[in-house]
């Protein structure tokens, strides 16, 4: 891997990784792993907002389809976690594959649609902090987490996108 990825990800390490940081960054970790905060929500959604429980379910697949997707692009490109002694390894993966960010990915999915669905801007309040803890916790380098946001993002956009023509026709 790049020394100049490497090097970013131990410098993010050293300058913010302290403890506080570290056990935020695990409790992202464990909610975004497999999407499954990120589904979760979505179930709440449909149960809370009745009239509109079907777009919260085909949102929460959206989710999923991304998740998916980013799993999907991980098993071609191959690309292994980060292995330096200058980067300190600080949560479990469920694989040793890096690229692209799966949580990364789920997440910008989630704030994309899910902001589509409350009218609220979510992608600035969640994207950024999950991205950064991916680095924190010392399991994927940057372009891992910013090919994995833009995956999810785009994969937002366009359930988002159908989401809205499909309450039109209704």
């Amino acid at each position: 891997m790049s020394t100049q990825e490497t090097a970013a990800l131990s410098e993010v390490q050293r300058r913010i990784a302290k403890p506080p940081v570290v056990k935020a960054a695990r409790a992202m970790s464990f909610f975004g792993e497999h999407a499954a905060g990120w589904l979760a929500i979505g179930a709440l959604g449909a149960v809370v907002d009745r009239k509109r429980r079907k777009q919260w379910l085909v949102g929460a697949a959206g989710v999923a389809a991304a998740h998916g997707a980013s799993i999907a692009v991980k098993r071609v490109v191959r690309r292994p976690r980060p292995d330096s002694p200058d980067v300190e390894i600080l949560v479990g993966t469920p694989s040793k594959l890096s690229f692209p960010s799966s949580h990364a990915t789920s997440t910008a999915a989630a704030a994309v649609i899910y902001g589509g669905l409350t009218g609220k801007r979510l992608t600035p309040l969640l994207v950024p902090p999950m991205l950064v803890s991916r680095l924190v916790l010392g399991v994927h380098y940057p372009t891992d987490v910013l090919a994995g946001s833009v995956l999810g993002a785009t994969i937002g956009a366009g359930v988002s996108r159908w989401l809205r023509k499909s309450e039109r026709s209704e």
